[in-house]
C-alpha cells in the first residue's frame, strides 16, 4: 500500500519501489505473471506453440525415416548432427522469445513498481511504438554473443576442414571453446539490459546498447548470478517438473513402440508438454531481465529517490509529465519528429509513464558517498 508520500515501498509488496534483492526480483517476476496472466502467458504460449510445433515437425522429417524405424548406434550417430542442429535452433529461438517478452513485460512490471494502474491491453499500448526497435535490439543482444562465441572457434573449424594434425585441432579446441563460451556469457550479460531500456526509455537500438553497458558497469557478477539462478529454476521447471506428467502419458498410452502411429502420438504429447512448459517459464525469465533493469536504474542512478522528489505519487508525476508534453508540443518544434510520433502513439497516460523512465541529466540525483555505495 502506498505510504504517506504516495510511493509503495512496503517490503511485503510484490514489486517494492526500492533496490531489490535477488529473491525479490525472482518473486516479483512470478507476481507479474500472476497479476497479468493473460498478457504474459498468452504471448509466451503463442511463441512456444510456433517454435515447438516447427521443431517437432522438423525433427520428424529432417532426421529421416531410418531413424524412426530403428534405433541402433549407427542410426543415432548419423542423426546426431541433425538432432543437435534442431536443439540449438530451438534454444536460440527460445532465447530470442525471452528477450522480446522481457521488453513487452517491462511496462507492466514498471507500472506495478511505481503503483500505476494497469488497464487491459496496457502492455501493448506501452510497447507498440517500439516493437520494431524491440525486435532489432533483441536480435542484436542475441547475435553479438553468438558471434563472440563462434570467433575463437573458427581456427578449430579451419584446422578440421584442412585435415591438419590432430594435435593442432585439439589445442585449438581446448583454447577456443572455453574462450568462446566466456566471451558469449560476458557480452550477453553486458548487453541484456538494452531490451527493457529500448521500450521504457524510448531510445534507439544503439542508445539502448550504450545504456546497457552503463547500467551493467560494476555489477556484472550480480547480474550474472541473478540470471544464472533464473536459468537453473527454468531448467528444473521446464525440463523436469512440468514435463513429467506428459512423459507419464507417453509411457502409458504409447509405450516404447516404434510403429508410425505410436511415434506420431508420442511426439504430439511431447510437443504439447514442451509448449506448456516453455509458456510458463519464458515469462519468468523475461520478468527477471526487466526487474534487473529497474533494479540497476535505482541502484546506479537513484531512480526511486529521484521520482520521490518529483511528486507525491507516480500518478501525479505521470500526469505532470503528460501535461508538460502536451502543453509544450507547439513550443518544441525543434524536437525530432520520431519522438513526437512516439508521443502521439503513447497517449497522455502512456507518455506520462514513459517520462518516469527517461534518464535525467547526470547529477540530477547525487547521493552521499556512503548512500550511493550502499545502493550500488
Amino acid at each position: 500500500m502506498p505510504g504517506p508520500d504516495g510511493w509503495d515501498d512496503d517490503a511485503d509488496a510484490d514489486v517494492p519501489f526500492r533496490p531489490m534483492s535477488i529473491s525479490e526480483m525472482l518473486d516479483g517476476s512470478i507476481a507479474g505473471i500472476r497479476r497479468r496472466p493473460r498478457t504474459a502467458l498468452g504471448v509466451a504460449l503463442a511463441f512456444s506453440a510456433v517454435t515447438q510445433v516447427a521443431s517437432s515437425v522438423a525433427a520428424y522429417f529432417f532426421i529421416g525415416n531410418e531413424a524412426r524405424d530403428e534405433v541402433t548406434p549407427g542410426v543415432l550417430l548419423r542423426s546426431f548432427g541433425a538432432q543437435m542442429t534442431l536443439a540449438v535452433m530451438g534454444l536460440v529461438l527460445s532465447a530470442y522469445g525471452i528477450l522480446v517478452l522481457s521488453g513487452l513485460l517491462a511496462p507492466i512490471l514498471g507500472r506495478e513498481l511505481v503503483g500505476l494502474p494497469i488497464a487491459p491491453r496496457q502492455a501493448w499500448r506501452d510497447a507498440r511504438p517500439r516493437l520494431g526497435r524491440l525486435a532489432a535490439t533483441a536480435a542484436v543482444v542475441l547475435l553479438v554473443p553468438l558471434a563472440a562465441m563462434v570467433a575463437p572457434i573458427i581456427p578449430f573449424i579451419l584446422l578440421v576442414a584442412s585435415s591438419a594434425h590432430p594435435a593442432l585441432g585439439v589445442l585449438a579446441a581446448v583454447i577456443g571453446f572455453p574462450v568462446g563460451i566466456a566471451l558469449m556469457v560476458w557480452s550477453y550479460i553486458l548487453l541484456v539490459l538494452a531490451v527493457p531500456a529500448v521500450v521504457l526509455e524510448r531510445t534507439t537500438v544503439v542508445g539502448a546498447l550504450r545504456r546497457a553497458r552503463v547500467l551493467s558497469k560494476g555489477r556484472w557478477f550480480r547480474t550474472c548470478g541473478t540470471l544464472l539462478l533464473a536459468i537453473l529454476i527454468t531448467v528444473f521447471m521446464g525440463f523436469f517438473a512440468l514435463r513429467i506428467p506428459f512423459l507419464v502419458i507417453q509411457l502409458i498410452f504409447f509405450g516404447v513402440g516404434s510403429d508410425g502411429g505410436s511415434t506420431v502420438g508420442a511426439l504430439a504429447v511431447d510437443t504439447a508438454g514442451r509448449i506448456i512448459s516453455w509458456a510458463v517459464v519464458l515469462p519468468f525469465d523475461a520478468g527477471v531481465i526487466a526487474l534487473l533493469y529497474m533494479d540497476r536504474r535505482m541502484r546506479r542512478e537513484g531512480l526511486d529517490l529521484d521520482l520521490r522528489t518529483r511528486g507525491r505519487s507516480a500518478a501525479a508525476v505521470a500526469a505532470a509529465g503528460s501535461g508538460r508534453d502536451g502543453s509544450g508540443a507547439s513550443g518544441g518544434s525543434d524536437g525530432d519528429g520520431d519522438a513526437e510520433g512516439d508521443r502521439r502513439a503513447d497517449g497522455d497516460d502512456g507518455e506520462g509513464f514513459i517520462d518516469l523512465w527517461r534518464p535525467r541529466p547526470v547529477g540530477a540525483w547525487q547521493g552521499t558517498g556512503t548512500e550511493a555505495g550502499a545502493r550500488r
